[in-house]
């Protein structure tokens, strides 16, 4: 897409990023979402993160927990990531700035802005499961070890109810036992 190739060019993909938007087009199409719309979450899911760019890299890679005011300011990433993706046109704008501001909100609505269940887009609710996956099973970071892929698995069907809509975990779960 146009849009994509625009931003793409200033500000690059992380391989996270691209298997995120992989994962988030497989589950928007096991979830039941037409080509079309799985594709625009997967371009969409691709950017989800671009706000991060106006994070300073010492509260990126910090190797223990985030202070209260380093937390404040690591949710800003939602904010300015809506703000850069006010520039694209047609859906691809509404679907990337939704899933850059909702993509840290959880079912029981401990996320970032507390937004809970349906008050946040399906969508975003996708790209959330398919985020938190593989930022467990990517490599390790300053703050966290690698986790197996059988361990992330577990790990999203604990949070079922809490931090992923329920029906959500249940298709995502399956994805991979297809895959098996």
């Amino acid at each position: 897409m146009k849009g994509l190739d625009i931003v793409n060019n200033v500000i690059p993909f992380s391989n996270e990023d691209r298997l995120v938007a992989i994962l988030a087009e497989s589950l928007a199409l096991a979830c039941g979402l037409t080509p079309d719309m799985a594709r625009l979450i997967s371009d969409a899911a691709a950017l989800h993160d671009v706000g991060k760019k106006f994070i300073c890299e010492s509260i990126l890679n910090k190797p223990g927990k985030l202070t209260p005011d380093e937390y404040s300011i690591m949710k800003t990433h939602t904010i300015w990531g809506a703000s850069i993706l006010s520039k694209l046109q047609g859906e691809l704008r509404i679907v990337a700035m939704n899933i850059s501001a909702f993509h840290h909100e959880k079912w029981d609505g401990t996320g970032y802005w507390g937004r809970k269940g349906g008050e946040v887009p399906y969508y975003c609710q996708i790209v959330a499961a398919c985020d938190v996956y593989v930022a467990l099973t990517s490599s390790n970071r300053p703050y966290k070890e690698q986790w197996q892929p059988s361990e992330a698995l577990d790990y999203i069907k604990e949070e079922s109810g809490k931090t992923f809509c329920p029906d959500l975990v249940d298709v995502f779960q399956s994805l991979f036992v297809q895959a098996a």
